[in-house]
């Protein structure tokens, strides 16, 4: 079901009004005329109930453009395969336009000037110095094609989409891997990596990096700044062997640490994200009798009360912290949410 009217700002639109009309037969279909549902008017933004005629008549105001699963109206979390039309657009500014995500990614790592950084060397680039200074060899692969002839992709687009499917359609890392090795062997010629961990260590300077820390099996400490030479667990009660065995050095538990400052950076090197970021301030609809964002809340407002400096600045950033297990890019079999 075409759902591209939902982004439409000219609300007399022919087609904004026809999807409107559509959605409304879709979510009232076999239901009481007279019964009321969440409306996703911009004003509503599917808290408040309404009947069919307000319905039609608050969407012709606006519609939340990013309630694009209608999941308050009968359509399910999962997609149906049979009948969802997947469509890989075939404009080359989705997929193909790394020369803006490799600006994205220099910004957010050297600053606004890191083209022309002295750390940016890439004719003295080694694999010896380090994935910092691997990041120039990127620069030069949007230019190389795929195979001889192919204008479409080249290897970071190709590598790109491939782990962009992987992750959409929840592929294994296995599935992923055997598919690479066929394509590898099919097209021998073709600029195809032979494995899954050859494609993830190809566009690893893209990436947000984790510092990996031994910890005690246990969970007593950490093996980090004065423990950081210790082969034991520095508790007298445990005194856990840090690794498997004496003559190894492969830790018998190790904390993935994600540091904030460059992923909370990275939001705002995108301009669509660093507006989304501070909607918040300059977009936010402030109804006092509604809440439909925290910063509707009395926390908030009691928090910028109490810091009147750190709330000027709509960039600031607050922070919640909730924890309920975590599954990043779909790589493992169970599915937990945040």
């Amino acid at each position: 079901m075409d759902r591209s009217w939902m982004s439409i700002k000219n609300y007399l639109d022919p087609k904004y009004l026809d999807g409107v009309d559509e959605f409304i037969k879709f979510a009232f279909l076999g239901k009481d005329p007279n019964c009321k549902l969440p409306c996703p008017c911009k004003v509503c933004n599917n808290f408040e109930d309404q009947t069919k005629k307000v319905m039609a008549n608050h969407l012709c105001r606006g519609i939340v453009d990013s309630y694009t699963r209608w999941i308050y109206h009968g359509e399910g979390f999962e997609s149906d395969d049979e009948n969802d039309d997947i469509e890989i657009n075939d404009n080359d500014s989705d997929f193909d336009s790394m020369e803006e995500l490799l600006n994205d990614v220099g910004v957010a790592n050297f600053g606004k000037s890191w083209r022309h950084s002295p750390k940016l060397d890439t004719g003295a680039c080694t694999e010896k110095e380090g994935e910092a200074s691997r990041f120039p060899r990127l620069l030069s692969e949007p230019e190389k094609s795929l195979y001889p002839g192919c204008e479409k992709y080249s290897k970071l687009s190709f590598i790109v989409h491939i782990l962009h499917l992987k992750t959409m359609n929840r592929w294994t890392c296995k599935s992923t891997d055997m598919l690479l090795k066929f394509l590898h062997q099919v097209f021998p010629t073709a600029l195809i990596p032979s494995s899954y961990y050859e494609a993830k260590n190809f566009i690893r300077e893209l990436g947000l990096k984790c510092e990996k820390i031994h910890a005690c099996e246990n969970d007593c400490a950490l093996f980090w700044n004065e423990n950081k030479g210790l082969d034991h667990c520095p508790n007298e009660k445990c005194k856990a062997p840090r690794y498997k065995s004496p003559n190894s050095k492969i830790p018998r538990k190790v904390l993935r640490y994600f540091p904030l400052k460059p992923r909370l950076q990275r939001l705002f090197v995108n301009k669509e994200i660093a507006r989304d970021m501070r909607w918040h301030k300059e977009r936010r609809v402030d109804n006092e009798n509604m809440m439909r964002h925290p910063a509707d809340s009395l926390a908030w407002k009691d928090f910028d009360r109490n810091h009147k400096s750190f709330a000027e600045d709509p960039r600031n950033v607050r922070l919640g912290l909730a924890s309920d297990g975590f599954n990043p890019f779909g790589t493992m079999s169970n599915s937990y949410s945040i």
